[in-house]
């Protein structure tokens, strides 16, 4: 090595971030085993490489001793203050024993070292941009798949997304453009992998803060979000200031807002409903489309039972229970859903009786129902 492979280890240094001393720490060590390994050497080494120069040189390390065992170890009193007179017993002597060829062997050590230690350095810095970006969205380009994972490009990185983490909806096409929800960052021996979904409620959310202004800016608060993807999703929001409408400003003017996040689910429908304090109105909210007569709650069994017209029976319940189990989720109550006539022959509910409902005239009309469909 020369004087010129030190400026390029200072060029490293620069622009990738790595430690020019770390660098020739770690040459240094190699180069150790090399000498050992090449030259069948089992004696205690010390390489030194100059700082400025680059030139290498190897010295063997000897104990001090009255007598001498292994020679390779161990030098003796006498011959020590041959070197110099100062040594004593235990002292340590260097001896440079530089063999004459070692420069091809350090030369072809120092490059893989120094490769190694860049594509750690590299990896190390992908692994810090990306464990910032957990539970984040990003836009990726689709490389290959196969029976395991789609490939996504995400820039520096190839991420992975299983086949339990894509929407059966959709299908994936080479340089296909998809946003994708960074599920997990680990580091590996083949260095950082990035686990990425588009079927995780945290996508929904995600698309939400990029669309909505005024979720960005936290005037509109996600509370919850429910999601069977590719199929439904239901969001519940709620705004501080009572002058806001925080259903509205995810709906967007002419919806184009929530149409936009449609889009980009691949025809998802969407409902976004408005968040209460009160789990008989929540979850009358949570059961949109469909209009509710009365919330039974039981605390103690986080446990309601919800009466709704005869006709809305099956609207309220969804396809196969999708929107009873959404909205369930949703909320986290559990909810027992009964038609308003099984209600009155099971005497839980009188539609001639004001004073068996459950909530109140101005309880009702803060009910707000959305559902956004195509």
């Amino acid at each position: 090595m020369n004087s010129e492979f030190m400026d390029a280890l200072t060029t490293i240094e620069k622009d990738k971030g790595i430690d020019k001393e770390i660098i020739l720490e770690a040459i240094e060590q190699a180069l150790i085993t090399g000498y050992k390994r090449n030259f069948n050497s089992a004696q205690n080494v010390r390489v030194d490489i100059d700082r400025n120069t680059g030139s290498i040189r190897v010295f063997a390390r000897k104990e001090v001793v009255e007598e001498v065992f292994d020679s390779r170890l161990e030098i003796s009193l006498e011959a020590a203050k041959n070197i110099h007179p100062q040594y004593d017993v235990d002292d340590v002597v260097e001896i440079e024993v530089t063999p004459r060829d070692f420069g091809r062997i350090a030369a072809q050590t120092a490059k893989q070292v120094v490769t190694q230690r860049v594509r750690e350095a590299e990896r190390g810095i992908i692994y810090s941009d990306f464990i910032d970006r957990e539970e984040d969205i990003m836009t990726g380009i689709v490389q290959r798949q196969d029976h395991r994972f789609i490939y996504v490009d995400l820039g520096k990185v190839e991420a992975l997304m299983p086949v339990s983490e894509q929407m059966p909806n959709e299908t994936y096409k080479h340089n296909d453009r998809i946003k994708a929800y960074i599920t997990k960052v680990e580091k590996t021996t083949k260095g950082p992998q990035i686990m990425i979904s588009r079927t995780h409620p945290g996508l929904l959310k995600r698309l939400f803060e990029l669309e909505v202004p005024e979720i960005y800016d936290g005037t509109v608060e996600i509370k919850s979000v429910s999601r069977e993807a590719g199929d439904r999703s239901k969001i519940a929001v709620h705004a501080e200031d009572p002058e806001v409408d925080p259903v509205g400003s995810c709906v967007g003017p002419k919806g184009q807002r929530v149409q936009t996040i449609v889009n980009e689910l691949k025809g998802e429908k969407i409902d976004i409903v408005r968040w209460s304090e009160d789990p008989k109105v929540y979850v009358a909210n949570a059961l949109s489309p469909s209009n509710v007569v009365q919330v039974t709650v039981n605390e103690e069994e986080k446990m309601t039972q919800v009466i709704v017209p005869d006709y809305q029976l099956s609207l309220a319940i969804g396809k196969k229970g999708q929107n009873a189990r959404l909205a369930a989720k949703l909320t986290g109550w559990k909810i027992d859903i009964k038609s308003q006539s099984e209600a009155e022959e099971l005497g839980l509910y009188n539609s001639n009786t004001d004073t068996e409902q459950d909530w109140t005239d101005e309880d009702v009309e803060e009910i707000d129902h959305v559902e956004h469909e195509e």
